[in-house]
């Protein structure tokens, strides 16, 4: 499925905007704008129930509490009490299923981003190889790769497997050859035949694991030399990997410290990435009384996540995804959380902003109301 939505939705877009502005970085901005269009209506469900359940739950914890205590005896009156609690300030996981319907689209677009044209593709193949008196009694199970649209053009791509009919069990001083070809059969390296400079577009073999146990040749051909597990890599050069955009050098290009130097362009991106998190996460605050749990998970969850992603090997051109779609998030939640509430929940929020003045007063006026340490109380006249 998220082949079929790469190939058939995502790509499609990716060309017609490249057309317009041939900008592999531009195209990438504008592809994910239209996506995060598409899916506006499912996420402002998600920021929608999100904000509610933030006003509702103190008040539902409670009120459940209370219906538990008073039927515990009463399993069904329990059960219709809660549920009419439910219909009346709507269920916790009312925001989950918009998250789950968009998850799809989102993980194909992804997919798009890591591999051709922004990024180099790699076919893996894992090879187990067995004693030559052993592999006659093996079953074949022939072996078929994810498919990955390659760009041999800005204008021609298409979807390419690596497959080996005989499967990827192999008995020692056997050969096989790991073929790439089109859906229809046709040979990789036949579709290159018709491409100007198309052996650029070759594959290089290498064994990622296991150099002892086989070895294989620059067309794909892997002899099997003794006993083990190896897995044979192919790499195919994605057409923009190398291209660059605004300040980003390379959008293939991977990894916060490579070779004893900073790439300060992923740097940036990834310090973009978590400064936009921070500020949809101040948005959706918004009007909001405090809440010191999620305070706390607000704070540390930004740091941890751009944490991971500046050793997490993503390509540049990933990381601008994130960062466009990230800012686009924060004008949907500074939009939505201008929206009118329910009255039920207006009015439970006005007694919470209400609560929390108080507080505030209270112990504004316990503290000395403003006074300073080393000033004496003033007594009464």
């Amino acid at each position: 499925m998220i082949g079929y939505i790469s190939d058939n939705i995502l790509i499609p877009i990716l060309d017609f905007f490249y057309g317009l502005v041939p900008s592999y970085g531009l195209a990438i901005v504008a592809l994910t704008v239209v996506i995060r269009l598409a899916l506006f209506p499912l996420s402002a469900g998600s920021i929608r129930s999100a904000r509610r359940m933030r006003i509702a739950q103190p008040v539902m914890q409670k009120r459940q509490a209370e219906i538990k205590s008073r039927y515990a005896n009463e399993p069904k009156k329990q059960q219709d009490e809660l549920g009419k609690l439910m219909k009346e300030f709507g269920s916790p996981l009312s925001g989950c299923l918009p998250l789950l319907v968009q998850m799809p689209i989102l993980f194909a677009l992804f997919a798009t981003l890591r591999g051709s044209p922004f990024a180099d593709v790699p076919y893996t193949v894992n090879f187990k190889v067995l004693p030559a008196e052993q592999i006659a009694a093996v079953e074949p199970k022939p072996f078929k790769s994810a498919r990955h649209s390659i760009f041999v053009s800005e204008t021609e791509h298409f979807p390419v497997v690596a497959t080996l009919p005989s499967g990827t069990k192999v008995g020692t001083g056997e050969t096989v050859k790991i073929n790439l070809q089109t859906l229809s059969g046709e040979s990789f390296n036949s579709k290159l035949d018709g491409v100007e400079n198309g052996s650029k577009f070759k594959p290089a073999w290498s064994v990622s694991k296991g150099e002892g146990v086989v070895q294989v040749s620059s067309d794909g051909t892997v002899k099997a030399l003794t006993t083990g597990d190896a897995t044979v890599e192919g790499k195919i050069p994605g057409l923009a990997a190398r291209s660059g955009f605004l300040f980003i050098k390379a959008l293939g290009q991977v990894g916060f410290y490579v070779d004893g130097a900073i790439n300060w362009d992923i740097a940036i991106l990834v310090g973009a990435f978590g400064v936009t998190l921070v500020v949809s996460q101040l948005l959706s605050g918004m009007g909001m009384p405090a809440n010191p749990q999620q305070s706390t998970a607000n704070k540390i969850t930004p740091i941890m996540i751009t944490g991971m992603f500046l050793f997490f090997p993503l390509p540049a051109g990933v990381l601008l995804y994130m960062v466009i779609a990230n800012i686009f998030q924060a004008g949907q939640t500074f939009l939505l959380t201008r929206e009118a509430l329910p009255d039920n929940l207006q009015n439970i929020l006005d007694q919470q902003l209400a609560d929390k003045a108080k507080s505030e007063g209270a112990a504004a006026t316990a503290g000395g109301g403003g006074r300073l340490p080393f000033e004496p109380k003033r007594g009464n006249k």
